[in-house]
């Protein structure tokens, strides 16, 4: 395409050059034979005859003619020749004279003589001008296409040089699957679209790495924490028939009773990690959060023997899944009465735009080392390593994925009590 339109610019540039040339040298003859013309012309009206022989010459002849078109005088080498042409008085044109056929200009001007009006007529060659017009026309018959020519070739490696990183990111994203994610595309050095694209592409391969990793994991962790309870049903129910003396049909009814809520609330949390993986949006209603603390703190009184208190819960309201934000206080709930040896504070209070949870335990606390780390999935501390005590390791990772998408913010901190605090910061609704 840059070839194509470079041909065109260039035809119709040389076209036009030649035209102007052309132009330029017919209007500097015309006015060579003008200015002839009127010398004649002062020659006749002075009375004096006109000196034709220095006028005449090989590119040149001159004529004295009467209105009526007949020769009185002429150039010697025009002698005897008829009219090369009628012209009036200031006109000019193209004419062929005897003169070896060659084309001339000519052009006519009027003088008073004392024998009555003459038109002088001056012819001037346009043999050079032609010869010029026709080789520079060759010139540029020949000069175009190799312009054009070097233009296309320049453009050819120009732009396959500048295209060359393009290619070679196309093909080692072609060649990479999913099991290559790891590698990356070759990227420039240069900080140009180029590049840019290059290093966006290697963005995007380390995204898709680590959303693989994790996803692996995720698979990993689940097929692990599902295949427990079951293998627990099974031993049990294998233990019941073999040896009916060993195990009574209600001792295995809480065993399978047990295990099936375990499985039932791995798979609740399993859909709504996946229903925060996709982006599923949740329903947005105003939600007292200081019922949803009291409820919560109700069941963890008749659950265990712990102390719970909640005289720090004050009025709160935000928008959003009332489902959801009571997930959060049961998984909140749930991990500091796993953790709390004898006490359990609940906290909840307006400060500025923002509520504010704060769920405090007098356990072992979470080293600051890990505590960036107990929010991903499936990951549980040392010390809660065991299934029963530990949960699957989802909890917190769950509270943080709710929060977050109401607009809030988790943190994990040391508490007065000597143990974890956690605390929630979500925007405050109306009312």
């Amino acid at each position: 395409m840059a070839t194509i339109i470079v041909a065109i610019a260039l035809t119709v540039g040389a076209t036009g050059l030649i035209a102007a040339a052309r132009s330029t040298m017919v209007k500097e003859v015309t006015e060579s034979a003008q200015k002839q013309a009127a010398e004649v012309v002062g020659q006749l009206e002075s009375r004096r005859p006109p000196i034709l022989e220095v006028a005449g010459s090989d590119e040149q002849l001159v004529q004295v003619l009467t209105p009526a078109g007949a020769v009185v005088a002429s150039s010697p080498n025009i002698a005897g020749e008829p009219a090369v042409g009628r012209l009036a008085p200031g006109q000019s044109a193209w004419v062929i004279t005897p003169l070896d056929n060659d084309p001339f200009v000519a052009v006519a001007e009027s003088a008073q003589t004392a024998d009555g009006q003459r038109i002088v007529v001056v012819a001037r060659a346009l043999v050079d001008v032609l010869d010029t017009a026709t080789v520079l026309t060759r010139l540029l018959i020949i000069g175009v296409p190799v312009m054009v020519a070097l233009v296309g070739l320049t453009t050819w490696f120009a732009v396959g040089r500048a295209l060359a990183p393009v290619e070679a990111i196309r093909r080692e994203v072609d060649e990479i699957s999913a099991a290559q994610l790891h590698r990356r595309v070759p990227q420039p050095k240069a900080d140009d679209e180029i590049g840019r694209l290059a290093a966006t592409m290697n963005r995007m391969l380390e995204r898709l790495e680590n959303a693989r990793n994790s996803q692996r994991r995720f698979v990993s962790d689940a097929s692990h924490e599902l295949r427990s309870p079951i293998t627990t049903i099974r031993q049990h129910a294998e233990v019941a028939l073999a040896h009916p003396d060993r195990m009574t049909a209600a001792e295995l009814g809480d065993v399978v009773l047990a295990e099936q809520q375990r499985m039932q609330r791995l798979v609740e949390d399993l859909l709504l990690l996946a229903r925060a993986d996709e982006h599923v949006p949740l329903s947005r209603e105003a939600v007292d959060l200081d019922d949803l603390a009291f409820e919560e703190a109700r069941r963890l009184r008749s659950t265990t023997s712990k102390r719970v208190d909640t005289s720090g819960v004050g009025a709160a309201r935000v928008q959003g899944d009332a489902g959801a934000l009571r997930r959060v206080f049961r998984n909140l709930g749930e991990n500091a009465a796993r953790h709390a040896a004898s006490r359990i504070d609940i906290t909840l209070a307006k400060r500025g735009g923002d509520v504010v949870l704060t769920v405090d335990d007098d356990g072992p606390g979470i080293p600051e080392s890990a505590r960036d780390r107990v929010l991903q999935r499936f990951v549980r501390l040392d010390e809660a390593r065991s299934r029963d005590d530990g949960g699957s390791g989802l909890g917190l990772s769950i509270v943080d994925e709710v929060i977050r998408a109401h607009g809030g913010s988790l943190s994990i901190g040391a508490s007065p009590l000597g143990g974890a605090r956690i605390q929630v910061v979500m925007p405050a609704g109306e009312g």
